[in-house]
């Protein structure tokens, strides 16, 4: 699976299955999610495109991996928090620079819950924590504050 930022939307996940079918999922920033198949004949036109609120999207990962959910979970949406990816670039502002100079948590009371660096999860980075070009950022919090930390974080 691959992941591309879409400045403004969310981001879109790639997939293409065992059989050559590809699918695609858009995570809105809203977090409705937008469900793409595509012909198998013609790979570039789409042959079903769905809209799911985040409570439907919910529903079919339900579906889909009934064994995913443990009570001992919570569900960010249930509590009014959002979780997001947020990528930096390679050119990115913060390249080299500590997590703290962000100032993202006093700024948008988001908190960076991990950084994905190539093949490894750096959970719980603290403020001296150097960030890199090309690092994912785990982010929760509200919508409203994972919008704002998105626009600080995205800073070219």
């Amino acid at each position: 699976m691959s992941s591309t930022p879409l400045p403004g939307i969310g981001v879109r996940y790639d997939l293409t299955t065992r059989e050559r079918r590809r699918l695609s999922v858009v995570a809105h920033r809203d977090g409705s999610r937008t469900l793409n198949a595509y012909q198998e004949d013609d790979p570039d036109a789409c042959a079903l495109s769905m809209r799911l609120t985040s409570a439907e999207a919910a529903t079919l990962v339900d579906a889909l991996m009934p064994a995913h959910h443990s009570p001992n979970l919570l569900s960010t949406t249930e509590l009014g928090l959002v979780a997001e990816r947020i990528e930096l670039s390679a050119g990115s502002h913060w390249n080299g620079r500590l997590l703290g100079e962000t100032r993202t948590r006093t700024e948008t009371g988001v908190s960076i819950v991990a950084v994905l660096r190539r093949a490894e999860a750096i959970p719980s980075p603290g403020p001296d924590f150097r960030l890199s070009g090309g690092d994912t950022l785990i982010v929760i919090g509200t919508r409203e504050g994972v919008e704002a930390a998105a626009v600080i974080l995205g800073r070219g």
